[in-house]
């Protein structure tokens, strides 16, 4: 199968869809990979080192969309690369269609086959081609949101570890998936005070035994939310609902229950967002002030960091892609349940 990889064109997007390695493994199993020139860059993987392992260079993205049976990318297609879509051509990305109904629209309209990697499920739920970027922008959320505490962001001046003496900041983190943990995880590292939210009691009891002892776990209610507002110095928003848009666990209103100057980081975003007030944001536009308390709502949040997320993304992603250009998709659909139940054309 013909497999191209174009650039990623949506804004401050670094990462490429294959680590060389990654594609190295399609041409040794009788593919042709096609790469655009320059993709790889960000990522610290020239065209070179994808030459030398059998990689088909393409100059223009015109080649890499016409002459692919299958697009491999990193993000959803943006609107300018929508007329390269074409019937019976297959597309694997992140898709996040929840968010997007022009975008539903416009791959139905194309009839290309799209999987979308956050759909990907296990029998035992898990989604394995969503959890290593959910695990970098977890990460990413505290450490982004941490910036702007200082005064000089617009922030309310906390240093959210504080410092013998003085009392910590505290972070509020609403999901305790692989999100919520992986916020937890820094956030706790930081020395902050962090409570984190869930409406699963398993998953509570998984956390309560492996998180540290400034990590305090709560069942989550509207009720639970609302009392940790008044204090919370930075809230992370981790919530998902498999394939739909995510629920609002934090209105527009419970804004007033805020010190002014905090710090709202939603990781949702992409999924519609589970906080009523947030809009989606760009890196070189990252946030905005509503009600006094700042907004992050960057979509693609690991697009910054793609010398640890496209290896990551690679890792998880070229055992289905190796399927879907080995079967063809109707094949490695029906014969990997993973696929099957959540794919479509």
């Amino acid at each position: 199968m013909k497999i191209g990889i174009p650039i990623e064109i949506k804004e401050a997007e670094n990462r490429v869809a294959l680590t060389p390695a990654g594609a190295e493994t399609l041409v040794v199993e009788g593919h042709q990979v096609l790469l655009q020139s320059g993709a790889g860059e960000p990522s610290g993987f020239s065209d070179g080192m994808y030459s030398a392992l059998g990689v088909e260079i393409c100059k223009s993205t015109n080649l890499v969309w016409e002459q692919s049976e299958m697009i491999v990318k990193v993000k959803e297609p943006v609107e300018s690369e929508w007329p390269r879509m074409r019937r019976g051509q297959i597309l694997f990305t992140y898709l996040h269609l929840a968010a997007s109904q022009k975008l539903t629209r416009a791959i139905l309209d194309s009839g290309i086959v799209a999987l979308a990697y956050e759909t990907v499920e296990k029998s035992d739920g898990q989604l394995p081609l969503l959890i290593p970027m959910s695990e970098v922008a977890g990460r990413m959320s505290v450490q982004a949101g941490v910036k702007y505490l200082g005064t000089d962001k617009g922030g309310s001046g906390i240093l959210i570890g504080g410092v013998p003496g003085v009392e910590p900041g505290k972070v509020v983190i609403i999901g305790g998936g692989v999100v919520g943990m992986n916020a937890g995880i820094i956030a706790s590292g930081l020395g902050a005070k962090v409570v984190i939210l869930d409406s699963s009691l398993p998953r509570l009891r998984h956390l309560d035994r492996i998180m540290p002892n400034n990590v305090v776990h709560l069942y989550s209610t509207r009720e639970a939310i609302r009392q940790e507002l008044g204090d919370a110095d930075l809230i992370v928003g981790a919530v998902l609902l498999h394939g739909s848009k995510a629920p609002h666990v934090l209105l527009e209103g419970d804004l007033e229950r805020m010190r002014k100057g905090s710090v709202l980081v939603d990781v949702s975003v992409d999924q519609g967002g589970c906080f009523e007030s947030i809009r989606p944001t760009t890196h070189s536009d990252p946030v905005y002030l509503m009600g006094g308390i700042i907004h992050y709502g960057v979509t693609n949040i690991p697009g910054v960091v793609p010398r640890t997320s496209t290896p990551a993304l690679t890792n998880s992603t070229l055992p289905y892609i190796l399927a879907v250009a080995g079967k063809g998709w109707e094949v490695a659909c029906r014969t990997d349940s993973s696929l099957m139940y959540h794919s479509g054309n």
